[in-house]
């Protein structure tokens, strides 16, 4: 979209793109009357034969003069308010993927771009407020996933232990990002069902080999074939606060740990409970989905995918 900084703007978008990629504008031309006011052109992007990585670049001609930043503004309580400006260009990626289920629960967190990251890959996301949690029907989902710290940022999610747990058990897949546990803010809410603990564990080389606890397990085999190729390119760490302390009824279907540093098995824990499965995962999907990392989406894609017991 672009949005206007002064009144009385008129003008064209270009875009170009690399890689193999095809592009297709249409209505290309804009104008906007008022200050803050935004206007959105649809660009229709297809991969070639054989595409694989490429970039989208977009620019702006405004009276002749050409315009290609994108500009983001920052703002939290403990740091002033400031924008940021930035190249008006974006990754692509043709990702060998396969779908099962196209409705997803998204219960937000601290923030993150997960629920934006499915949706452009083609599920309908809905994000499940505290109303939506109360009142609705949740079998409508094929899968629930909470964001980020959400049990963290939101004290009333455990008012609903009871009925995502039996959501869990008709069918479903829960899927529980990494939350904080700590003597600062311990965690107080029950999350899955049955105990474990989070704890501080975490692998900070984006790079540490990755091995298997259960190769055998749908998560790394349906409907995507999880390899250690999967695990390249991450961006950043491989994930934070990972599960220990876990019941005998969860797998752990990973293996990871920092150079020098022990093995750790807690961050990607699964346990089938009635019909459905509840995950819990540290691995850092909030960084490797929006950076547009592959395997993160093929594996996140298997975590939403878990057969249902019959």
């Amino acid at each position: 979209f672009i949005k206007a900084n002064k009144a009385g703007i008129k003008g064209k978008l270009h875009a170009d793109v690399s890689g193999g990629w095809k592009i297709a504008l249409e209505n290309t031309d804009f104008q906007m009357a008022e200050k803050g006011e935004e206007v959105v052109i649809p660009i229709t992007i297809t991969p070639g034969t054989n595409t694989q990585e490429g970039h989208i670049n977009v620019y702006l001609d405004i009276d002749g003069m050409l315009y290609n930043k994108s500009m983001s503004q920052i703002e939290y309580d403990h740091i002033p308010f400031q924008f940021i400006l930035s190249d008006a260009s974006a990754g692509l990626v043709n990702i060998d993927l396969k779908k099962i289920g196209t409705e997803i629960g998204y219960i937000p967190g601290a923030g993150d771009g997960v629920a934006e990251c499915l949706r452009q890959i083609g599920y309908t996301v809905t994000e499940l407020t505290e109303e939506k949690l109360s009142a609705e029907d949740l079998s409508a989902y094929s899968a629930i996933v909470a964001g980020i710290r959400a049990y963290n940022t939101n004290d009333r999610l455990s008012l609903h232990y009871k009925k995502l747990m039996e959501y869990i058990n008709k069918g479903g897949n829960y899927i529980v990002q990494y939350n904080t546990n700590s003597r600062l803010g311990p965690m107080k809410s029950r999350i899955g069902p049955y105990p474990f603990t989070i704890s501080r564990e975490r692998v900070t080389d984006e790079q540490a080999k990755v091995r298997w606890n259960n190769g055998q397990h749908p998560i790394l085999n349906f409907p995507n074939r999880i390899t250690t190729a999967d695990f390249e390119g991450w961006v950043q760490e491989r994930g934070v606060y990972y599960a220990s302390e876990i019941d005998p009824h969860y797998e752990s279907i990973l293996l990871m740990n920092d150079p020098g540093e022990k093995e750790t098995n807690g961050s990607l824990i699964v346990s089938r409970y009635g019909k459905g499965n509840f995950v819990y995962t540290g691995l850092s999907f909030f960084r490797e989905l929006p950076a547009g990392v592959p395997g993160a989406y093929r594996l996140f894609v298997n975590l939403l995918s878990i057969p249902k017991s019959e």
